[in-house]
């Protein structure tokens, strides 16, 4: 059996770390990945997928990516249980094994500001 997943997004905001009690350190990131396909009204629809992050992975997507940036996630999917407003609820998120950095909004930027002069 194989519980793998590997997107390629854009970051929908910058990563945050936070030191738990025991230690260890993690971040919630939000990955936008866009459809390859038109919906019906002939546009491309965006999912935006919760990842999370642990210890080094975590500290390294804080230092190096911002909002915007492309980037590569390898992880594996896990059912998260929680309670809001009395309600038991469940939710996929993607636990992150591997993050590649792929391209930077703001050195994209800075190469179009050099292209134009």
């Amino acid at each position: 059996m194989l519980n793998q997943v590997i997107l390629v997004g854009r970051l929908a905001r910058n990563p945050e770390v936070q030191e738990l009690e025991n230690g260890k350190k993690v971040a919630n990131i939000t990955l936008a990945v866009p459809r390859s396909f038109k919906n019906h009204e002939g546009e491309y629809e965006t999912d935006f997928i919760d990842c999370t992050l642990w210890n080094g992975v975590a500290e390294n997507a804080s230092l190096y990516c911002e909002q915007g940036d492309i980037i590569g996630v390898k992880g594996r999917l896990q059912k998260d249980s929680y309670e809001k407003d009395g309600e038991n609820r469940t939710r996929m998120n993607v636990v992150a094994e591997k993050v590649t950095f792929l391209s930077s909004k703001s050195h994209e930027k800075n190469n179009v500001e050099r292209d134009d002069r």
